[in-house]
């Protein structure tokens, strides 16, 4: 859509309010409302001004005015909200210059589609992202000077077996890291998914499937169909806010924190991506797995720059509580066909070129998308213009392996601290095409330690107490 074709959805509609959204530095859409009578075509050429100081981690006091600049092809109604709603994303700009700001992550994607046109190598890089959630039907948490705790439950937790409940405890509730694919009863969720999925179609989101996922306590996935790299991530956050809302609207909870269960698997986002050229797939060769050289290369520059992506790819300190073994989780950075061990699979679904594509699985759905796709499609591309080796496959178990054998095999970090360091060690690659600059990059790991790192650091954790209290 252009501007007029926007407004003559909203009149369309009898839509009075619209809303205009943006993704902020950790990955949250912000908004802010405005009357309809008060928005024409000239709005979406002069946008709208906020406070860019009042955003974590991007301008200061004495340079906060900022204009959020709505992007109308990505129009859409709100179904969730009372009055008939217009959302429409916005790019962020200086209000001065009218250039775009230089840690507006959307911008930053679209710098990253527009380094791989000028490299030659392709044209068009495609994701598909398959975020995993919690759904709970209850969640509390408090932390002060005097405490710290969280609670959280759901019919479905393992946990819940031998609990009164009303009208009887019915049972079928999963098993600790047994919930793939059960049907209902024990799917208590199946329907709240389907009213996702309806709601993700309506808003021009293409779904794949839906279905429970292995850990206890409502532990979902709804896979979208690949889209270009910025189409994707808008996609991503309109995803969470379907999702959020609809169990909201049900008197649940979704949460898309990647460890929120003990001792039961964390919530991934396995993230399928491909490169092609005027319309033809590059990925597909006759080499390994039946990748293209181009292919391979691209894996290895996604192996090497593994850990400076997980900065952004698994960006807070409860991401690194997954990233351990046992739990489906790839901390070991290697590919392979079909092993989901491995942090680099090559799916074996198809044999169709067109379905070629590689799926870099550690990434959480807690990062932004934006960030995230642009600093893998930003390694990828290392690796095809450096020639970089992937390595080995390891086509085993790789859980399995004696101490002799894993010795050599690089690992993913293993706290948000070691990320950001690994991100400040390697990140030239980021650099190239102006699509991350130094300013953005030092600004996210000095928010990411002053806000996250350091408050969960220098804080008593409860399971302390019932190690030490009594020392």
């Amino acid at each position: 859509m252009n501007a007029k074709e926007a407004l003559s959805l909203a009149k369309k509609h009898d839509v009075v309010i619209v809303d205009f959204r943006f993704t902020d530095w950790r990955g949250m859409w912000q908004h802010c409302s405005y009357p309809i009578g008060d928005i024409g075509e000239h709005t979406f050429e002069e946008g709208r001004g906020f406070d860019g100081s009042s955003i974590g981690g991007w301008q200061t006091i004495h340079e906060s005015d900022m204009l959020m600049l709505p992007d109308p092809t990505t129009a859409f109604i709100d179904p969730f909200l009372e009055n008939p709603t217009l959302v429409v994303v916005c790019d962020i700009v200086d209000p001065i210059t009218r250039q775009p700001y230089s840690r507006d992550p959307r911008w930053i994607a679209k710098k990253a589609e527009n380094y791989l046109r000028q490299t030659g190598f392709g044209d068009t890089a495609y994701f598909g992202p398959e975020a995993e959630f919690f759904v709970f039907s209850d969640a509390r948490f408090s932390t002060g000077p005097d405490h710290g705790f969280y609670s959280i439950d759901s019919i479905e937790g393992a946990w819940n077996t031998g609990r009164e409940e009303p009208g009887g405890n019915l049972a079928y509730k999963p098993r600790h890291k047994q919930g793939y694919f059960p049907v209902p009863p024990t799917d208590t969720l199946q329907d709240v998914r389907t009213e996702m999925v309806l709601a993700m179609e309506k808003l021009g989101i293409s779904v794949e499937a839906h279905h429970h996922e292995v850990a206890t306590a409502g532990q979902c996935e709804i896979d979208m169909r690949f889209s270009t790299l910025v189409r994707m991530a808008d996609q991503v956050m309109l995803y969470k806010y379907v999702v959020k809302n609809v169990a909201r609207r049900r008197g649940l909870t979704a949460t898309f924190m990647p460890k929120p269960v003990f001792n039961d698997n964390g919530s991934g986002m396995h993230t399928h991506q491909s490169i092609w050229k005027e319309g033809k797939p590059l990925f597909a060769g006759d080499g390994y797995a039946g990748l293209s050289e181009l292919g391979l290369h691209y894996i290895g520059g996604i192996l090497k720059h593994s850990r400076a992506i997980s900065a952004f790819s698994n960006p807070t300190t409860n991401s690194y509580k997954r990233l351990v073994p046992g739990f489906e989780a790839p901390v070991n950075l290697a590919m392979s066909s079909r092993n989901r061990s491995a942090s680099c699979r090559i799916p074996m679904y198809s044999a169709s070129p067109k379905a070629k594509r590689i799926e870099v699985r550690y990434p959480d759905p807690s990062c932004n998308p934006y960030l995230t796709f642009a600093a893998m499609l930003m390694a990828g591309l290392d690796g095809v213009e450096n020639k970089i080796d992937p390595g080995e496959p390891l086509d085993k178990n790789i859980y399995a392996l004696t101490p002799e054998e894993a010795k050599g095999i690089p690992v993913m970090p293993g706290s948000l601290q070691e990320a950001l360091e690994s991100l400040e060690a390697d990140h030239d690659f980021l650099l190239k095409g102006d699509v991350f600059t130094e300013d953005a990059l030092a600004m996210w790991a000095r928010y990411k330690r002053e806000y996250e790192v350091d408050p969960v650091r220098v804080r008593p954790h409860p399971h302390e107490f019932e190690l030490y209290f009594d020392l």
